[in-house]
């Protein structure tokens, strides 16, 4: 079935008002959580939408809490979440570190004590929309084995990249550690539908297509093998260094759920530095136009850059409406 995003975002903010939040916060958290859904993110959109209300009433999530700025200097400041809401908390701090890269060049805030993000995605395109680069990444709940072991020491800890393209066709990478998320094996789970890549490992530690048989070990398996297990790990640290907040470890250790967290979000302005807007597109628009003539692997494939896909799936749901299951919606109607 699908709902109209103008009647999805209003299902949200009537949900969020109903638990106490303030209007405006409402609006924009449950705006940011139907965009996910609107750009077929469904995972982590109004599928998560659910354990969010879930994390409110067992006070995980602080709907009145703001974020504050603790600490700075020059183009960097470490901030304090205070438990708030993940994606306003979030939205934030991509702003102010936008408003940092305009006097710097360049802006760098560091956030500890705060909840899941929602889709990383979303602070990238924030970002690039702002005419800026975008980096981020979060840490996570102990949810992925490192590499060479079984049991969960590490977290999937998605990271965000993205590119500011003249038209708003920006190219966003947004990729957690693990080469699925948990949201993509729940939703595989729920379709009924192999992972078209492994995924993770069996019971009897064999690489697998199958997202119950991972679940069920919890053996995600990181991109790249060992490399996205060591990329895990260094962005752990480098949000808890900068931030002296919890890492994976002290998630795991001290919270009874993923909460607690540590994020980064850094903002470039590119046309500060190099002065040249028109030459930094020239650039943009050559190197995908290379690389969408790449000759695909089988007859009538297509080679996408990252965010075209986005951009499609955002214009099919808005005329068509945003697809998604009956039974989530259900229990969604009835919070």
């Amino acid at each position: 079935m699908r709902i109209t995003y103008k009647n999805m975002k209003k299902e949200f903010e009537r949900i969020l008002r109903k638990r106490g939040m303030q209007e405006k916060r409402a609006e924009a958290c449950a705006k940011m959580i139907a965009d996910t859904s609107l750009d077929g993110v469904y995972s982590h959109g109004y599928q998560r939408f659910p354990r969010v209300i879930e994390y409110i009433e067992k006070g995980y999530i602080d709907i009145h809490a703001l974020p504050e700025k603790i600490a700075g200097i020059g183009a960097a400041e470490l901030w304090d979440g205070h438990q708030g809401m993940g994606n306003l908390n979030a939205q934030e701090a991509m702003g102010r570190a936008v408003a940092l890269a305009a006097t710097f060049g360049i802006g760098l805030v560091a956030m500890r004590n705060t909840n899941h993000w929602m889709r990383g995605g979303t602070y990238g395109w924030q970002a690039a929309n702002e005419g800026c680069i975008g980096i981020c990444w979060t840490n996570t709940r102990p949810n992925m084995p490192a590499w060479g072991a079984s049991d969960c020491r590490i977290g999937n800890n998605p990271f965000v990249l993205a590119i500011p393209e003249k038209g708003g066709k920006h190219i966003v990478v947004d990729t957690s550690m693990a080469q699925y998320s948990y949201g993509k094996l729940a939703v595989c789970c729920q379709n009924k539908t192999k992972l078209p890549y492994p995924g993770g490992f069996d019971e009897k530690g064999n690489l697998t297509c199958n997202p119950a048989e991972i679940e069920k070990t919890k053996r995600v398996l990181p991109i790249g093998y060992w490399k996205g297990s060591g990329l895990s790990v260094a962005l752990d640290l480098i949000g808890g260094v900068l931030t002296l907040g919890k890492t994976v470890t002290k998630v795991g250790k001290e919270c009874e759920e993923e909460y607690g967290l540590t994020q980064v979000f850094i903002a470039i302005r590119p046309d500060l530095l190099n002065g040249d807007q028109e030459k930094a597109q020239e650039i943009i628009e050559e190197t995908l136009k290379d690389i969408k003539a790449s000759l695909p692997d089988h007859e009538g494939g297509s080679v996408r850059y990252p965010g075209e896909a986005t951009l499609q799936r955002r214009k099919e749901n808005m005329e068509q409406g945003i697809l998604v299951h009956p039974e989530i919606w259900a229990r969604i109607r009835k919070l």
